[in-house]
Formats: C-alpha cells, sequence, structure tokens
C-alpha cells in the first residue's frame, strides 16, 4: 500500500509540473498588458494569481526539502514581473519538488515536515502536506485558467489524466519536460 502511495504522489507531482507547463505556455503567449490587467479572481491578475501559485510552491517545497525559508518566500508576492520570468521560476521548482517526490520512501511520506511560518513551525506528515500542496495549486490554476477565458487567447485543456491508452496524446509534452510513462509509473 506504501508504494502505491509513493507512485501516486510521484505522478502527482508530475501532473502537477504538467499542468503549469500547460498554462504557462498559454500565458506566454499574452502581450504584457494581458498578463498584468486587472481581472476577478482571488488575486487582481494572471499576473498575481500565478506568482502567488509560484510563491507558496517555493515556501513548501523549501519545508520539504528541510529548509527554514519561511515567509521570507513571500516577501515578494510578485517576483516575476513577466510571463516568461515566471514560467522558469515555476519550471524550477516544479522540478524540485519532483525530486522530493521521488526521494520520497514509505518511510519518509510518513514522516514529519517541519513548516517554518515565522513565530511557530508547524509539524506536518510529509504526505499531508504534499496532498495540501497540490489542492492549493490545482486551485489557482482553474482561477487562472477561468482568467484566461477573458483573453485573446484559449485557456489549454488541464483536466487530462493518465489513461495508458492516450500516451501518445502526451508524449510531445512530456519529452519537453523530461518525463517519460516508465518514469511516472515506476513501483
Amino acid at each position: 500500500m506504501a508504494e502505491l502511495a509513493l507512485v501516486h504522489l510521484r505522478a502527482q507531482a508530475r501532473n502537477n509540473a504538467w499542468a503549469n507547463h500547460r498554462l504557462l505556455d498559454v500565458v506566454a503567449r499574452l502581450s504584457q498588458a494581458e498578463f498584468e490587467a486587472k481581472r476577478t479572481g482571488f488575486f487582481p491578475s494572471l499576473r498575481a494569481t500565478l506568482n502567488h501559485i509560484l510563491v507558496i510552491d517555493r515556501f513548501y517545497v523549501d519545508a520539504l526539502e528541510g529548509g527554514t525559508l519561511g515567509p521570507a518566500a513571500w516577501a515578494d508576492p510578485e517576483p516575476c514581473r513577466t510571463a516568461a520570468e515566471l514560467q522558469a521560476a515555476q519550471r524550477e521548482v516544479d522540478r524540485r519538488l519532483i525530486a522530493v517526490c521521488d526521494a520520497l520512501t514509505a518511510e519518509s511520506v510518513l514522516g514529519i515536515t517541519r513548516v517554518h511560518r515565522g513565530s511557530r513551525v508547524q509539524e506536518e506528515r510529509t504526505d499531508r502536506l504534499l496532498l495540501h500542496l497540490f489542492q492549493h495549486d490545482i486551485h489557482h490554476r482553474g482561477q487562472a485558467h477561468a482568467m484566461l477565458s477573458g483573453t485573446a487567447e484559449k485557456p489549454p485543456q488541464l483536466d487530462e489524466f493518465y489513461a495508458a491508452g492516450e500516451a501518445e496524446l502526451r508524449a510531445a509534452e512530456f519529452a519537453a519536460l523530461g518525463f517519460s510513462e516508465e518514469g511516472i509509473w515506476r513501483g
């Protein structure tokens, strides 16, 4: 059972990166004005929403790596001013998250991750923290997806799944990301 959980978390980390890749490829085609335009959402623009995903990913991935970055992660809530900067930064943190998940063992996935929150250190089981992070990203990517509907660019499909019969449909994107079907589903 533990091995199945590890496979699932590794697949989720790659799905997270894949969805970010798809979304940010479309966002990169927007003008800077469209990227910054005021929109309806929890955050007021695509730039703010997507930077929020990045900042929170950096916060949690640092904790998962054993770091103590804490609230310094969001000292600048919009560290990337352009879509190109954001795309590169998100890809980097996605790679780090994949590395964290790939390194998990049956023991470490049930271990404790210390999350530095400034005035306190939260101790959270690693699997629960990862599930929280994936859900956080899905939530805000959905908001960005809706915002894209108000631009000249068509929002990408983000609700793909890993059906074995559809591997050829994702092969080019997986190659661009350095993924393989075998790498995702290895036990």
